[in-house]
């Protein structure tokens, strides 16, 4: 019987001191005012050059990411393969802006590609567009803007890049997650990424999209989604998320005098996503999903429809996901039941990984009850832990 409440499962690859660093992470991510200050006095001293590598290589680096590189990253890929969780290498390096910096970065994704081939503990593969390409051209070429000469060899140039690391994936038999951005530059994606699931998805799903539910029109992209792959005869690959830029996106639609493309409340995107998984799972013969959430209920809707739908806990098609040092009360219940789940393992240069690491700080002090839910199972682990040792 599936239960979020095991903390002895959601815990059993952490050591006591494992869980002290994780209970003290948590509980000053859940101080927001703490968090403004460590990202700004963060900022500061990598700027000048002070030596905190050490600090956050034994923190929210150990807490939230496998390691500087592929090969540091192994250890931690080889820890969750023994309570059946896959892993998921995200080469997690942002504000590249050359060209040369673009292909280097195409370049670390294939070498993730690559080592799944070998390793049976890593099922997919993973990119953000914004890594390899610049941002600017894809917020004109979503917007229908004529490109100068210039932008177009780079729009060219992001198209290359995207094809050689769906081409990889194609040929090394990995699954591909595409990560979502913006809705100013996710036209541009959604339309490159259906060309590459056009092009590679022939005999089965090997790139996927993502779909940030937050959004009002993600329910019908995905039935226009699927009447497209049924004419044209190809397999949908689809990663089902919330969202993670609703701050920016209804700033910028205040700004820029637009209706918000978010939705109202989070009881429409919860629906949403609800009914998107739904969606997924009644046309399961078309579609392999990616349920990347941090959300019990959500989690628990998955497992009973693939129940009512008779569909075995190991589908090949059907993946649980979270993000590595979160949500393992999610990630191991389930996965001890027989599901197929894979953590999102973030890895990089220190230095060049701390945006990732201060929006995952961000993002816990913003989503209401996420850091006490994670505090509340420590604390219930670490007792548990103790009375085991006084009986």
């Amino acid at each position: 019987m599936l239960s979020f409440d095991n903390t002895a499962n959601a815990f059993s690859g952490k050591s006591d001191s494992d869980l002290n660093r994780s209970y003290m992470l948590f509980k000053m991510v859940s101080n927001s005012g703490l968090v403004k200050f460590g990202k700004s006095f963060t900022n500061f001293a990598i700027k000048a050059h002070l030596p905190i590598n050490g600090i956050i290589r034994a923190t929210i680096f150990k807490q939230f990411c496998g390691g500087e590189n592929i090969h540091e990253c192994l250890k931690t890929v080889e820890e969750l393969g023994k309570y059946n969780v896959g892993s998921i290498l995200d080469y997690s390096v942002e504000g590249k802006t050359t060209e040369s910096e673009f292909d280097e970065t195409a370049e670390e994704i294939i070498r993730t590609l690559k080592e799944a081939t070998t390793n049976p503990h890593i099922p997919f593969g993973v990119f953000k567009p914004t890594g390899v390409g610049r941002i600017e051209v894809l917020e004109k070429v979503s917007a229908g803007a004529k490109l100068n000469t210039e932008e177009e060899q780079a729009w060219a140039n992001m198209q290359r890049r995207v094809d050689s690391i769906c081409k990889a994936a194609h040929d090394y038999n990995v699954h591909l997650l595409i990560d979502a951005e913006e809705t100013w530059t996710q036209v541009a994606v959604d339309a490159l990424v259906r060309d590459m699931m056009e092009k590679y998805n022939k005999e089965r799903a090997i790139v996927f999209n993502t779909a940030q539910m937050y959004r009002h029109d993600r329910l019908i992209y995905l039935e226009n989604l699927l009447k497209d792959a049924q004419q044209k005869n190809y397999f949908i690959g689809m990663k089902l998320v919330r969202g993670a830029y609703m701050g920016k996106e209804r700033e910028r639609a205040a700004a820029m005098g637009y209706p918000s493309p978010i939705n109202p409340t989070k009881a429409d995107t919860d629906r949403e996503y609800d009914t998107a998984i739904e969606f997924c799972i009644k046309h399961i013969d078309k579609f392999a999903i990616c349920a990347g959430s941090h959300n019990e209920a959500s989690a628990e809707l998955l497992v009973k429809l693939m129940e009512q739908y008779n569909i075995p806990k190991n589908h090949p098609n059907i993946w649980f996901s979270q993000l590595l040092g979160m949500s393992d009360h999610i990630s191991y219940n389930i996965a001890k039941e027989g599901y197929n789940v894979a953590k999102y393992v973030p890895y990089g240069p220190i230095k060049n990984v701390l945006p990732y690491l201060i929006r995952r700080a961000q993002e816990n002090t913003s989503v209401k009850g996420q850091t006490g839910r994670e505090l509340n199972l420590i604390m219930k682990e670490k007792e548990r832990r103790t009375q085991l040792k006084k009986a």
